[in-house]
């Protein structure tokens, strides 16, 4: 994906909720007050890392259509307010769907500047069916184990391998959780925010969603657009495209994003010794997934596998240098060690992955409506492969319990809104797991928002990931409203630029292995760059 030509920097600046302090009465005082829930007894849940996190739990209704049925649990975390001047909760998602949030509420509160952590009770939670909340859904246990059959079907025998496994996954959800399935849904998690809104005695809410969080935001707006103080929504879902036409973009994206890589690793040939023209590099990683098509690296790491693996440098460069030293030490050594330690590092399922797995299928399974036909599936596969090989069928399979799920689909509603204080859009113009438009067509559909675009940046979840241009203007909306207002015509409110792309790990040029001959074990024990913090608590749920 390439920049973005003609977007003008900011011409001015519009101040929006500058209010900051939590007024004492919701503003529409007309509005009937909402059910009562139970105040919410937060323990110390401190971590090394987050010595003021304290935890929570919550009841909510498991239909909200039904307040006084069956209840379930929403886990919560916080890190409290300490200024004098205090704006209320912020509530904060990671995406997913599937992603558990309680790790963002340590991790915003302490890369947010100080005086404007500090005006803030910053919220982390686990949505409905996810982590620590209850009951948590797991469809499937060892549903990603190695080594899984080629992505690639060859022949009809192999597809046919393919949607039986997707059905037994869509059918054992059926079998575990088919009394919770249907309200496992992005408008039920809607409804959930502002439960814990009214439990945390809140008139309003702050909102940081990233991802899939930001169609959570835009669904919640939707629904209580009076309630919504402030909002910023980071690498944005195209609400045109929930959730089929989304995947198959992701398919082209992604391709790009990996040819991206093929790029960045031809230019540092001295290092992996790999070639310097990129696509030489990009057929020397086809090759190597060929053969362990035909034996698994390891005896894990099979071309799913590989997949897998190489999928989160899609989301993040920061990944790319030891990516890179695995896919080096396979070509030019024979040693399958780095790339078995890249698979367990970055590709490989525990129980969280099942469990965000489950929750991810059946947000989108649920949220709207997919092929049941799945000649339909077969075609837009192969297609789509054609154009864009990278992972185009293994987000197919990724995808494919939808076409077999035991719970109807539900119409994704409008999230067009005038009713909002100006909203926040942060967008990295090659994002590949949210693409560019998707950004765009949001800005366009909440009316009085702003959109800040990094020029030129590839990874996916852009703020609070050491761009100190973005941190800013998400910073300074946060601590006073403020937002940049762009030239008449302009398509970005502000632009920022990309943050550089990675260097190679330092080589080793002498070893008794053959990894630490080739340098694919230089930098090993190196910390990982500062939004690798961040694109963890991401997860990469697609």
């Amino acid at each position: 994906m390439t920049p973005r030509a003609g977007m003008l920097i900011a011409a001015g600046a519009l101040v929006a909720g500058t209010v900051t302090a939590l007024p004492a009465v919701p503003a529409d005082a007309a509005e009937p007050a909402p059910r009562p829930l139970p105040r919410l007894a937060w323990t110390d849940c401190a971590t090394k890392a987050y010595p003021k996190l304290q935890c929570a739990s919550l009841e909510v209704p498991l239909d909200h259509d039904d307040p006084a049925g069956r209840k379930i649990t929403l886990a919560l975390t916080r890190v409290q307010h300490t200024a004098e001047t205090f704006q209320g909760p912020l509530l904060v998602n990671p995406g997913g769907p599937g992603g558990s949030g309680r790790g963002m509420a340590g991790y915003v509160a302490a890369s947010l500047p100080p005086e404007v952590a500090a005006q803030y009770d910053v919220i982390g939670f686990d949505p409905r069916g996810v982590g620590k909340s209850e009951p948590a859904l797991d469809c499937r246990p060892g549903h990603f184990a190695s080594v899984r059959p080629d992505s690639v079907p060859r022949g009809s025998r192999a597809e046919r391998a393919g949607t039986d496994r997707a059905r037994a996954f869509a059918e054992a959800c059926g079998e575990k959780h088919g009394d919770v399935l249907p309200y496992i849904d992005t408008v039920s998690a809607a409804k959930d925010l502002d439960a814990i809104r009214v439990a945390l005695g809140a008139p309003k809410l702050n909102y940081l969603g990233y991802s899939y969080g930001t169609y959570l935001g835009a669904v919640y707006a939707r629904l209580f657009p009076d309630r919504v103080r402030r909002m910023a929504l980071d690498s944005v879902v195209d609400p045109h495209g929930v959730w089929y036409e989304n995947n198959l973009g992701q398919n082209f994206a992604f391709d790009a994003r990996h040819k991206d890589f093929m790029a960045w690793v031809a230019r540092y040939d001295a290092t992996y010794r790999l070639g310097t023209d990129p696509a030489a590099v990009e057929a020397a990683w086809y090759r190597m997934r060929d053969a362990v098509r035909a034996e698994p690296a390891g005896g894990k790491v099979g071309p799913g596998e590989l997949e897998d693996t190489f999928l989160p440098g899609g989301y993040y460069d920061g990944y790319w240098p030891k990516l890179a030293s695995a896919f080096s030490a396979y070509v030019n050594e024979g040693d399958s060690g780095p790339l078995v330690e890249a698979y367990e590092r970055y590709g490989e399922a525990d129980a969280a992955a099942d469990n965000g797995y489950s929750v991810y299928a059946s947000v989108q399974c649920r949220d709207a409506g997919w092929p049941r036909d799945w000649n339909v599936w077969r075609k837009d596969a192969w297609e789509t492969h054609a154009k864009a090989p990278f992972s185009s069928w293994n987000n197919t399979w990724y995808n494919a319990p939808c076409a077999f799920w035991p719970v109807e689909s539900l119409t994704p509603p409008d999230v067009t809104n005038d009713r909002l204080p100006p909203v926040l859009v942060l967008q990295a113009t090659d994002d590949a797991a949210t693409p560019y438009e998707g950004a765009v067509a949001l800005h366009r559909l909440l009316r009085g928002s702003r959109l800040v675009v990094e020029g030129g940046g590839g990874n996916h979840g852009v703020t609070l990931a050491g761009n100190d241009c973005l941190d800013g203007h998400l910073a300074a909306y946060l601590a006073t409203g403020e937002v940049p207002r762009g030239a008449d015509g302009a398509e970005a409110d502000a632009v920022c630029a990309a943050l550089p792309e990675p260097e190679p790990d330092p080589v080793v040029t002498t070893g008794s292995t053959p990894s630490e001959r080739s340098g694919t074990r230089a930098g090993a024990g190196r910390a990982e760059p500062a939004g690798a913090t961040l694109h963890g608590l991401l997860g990469h749920v697609r």
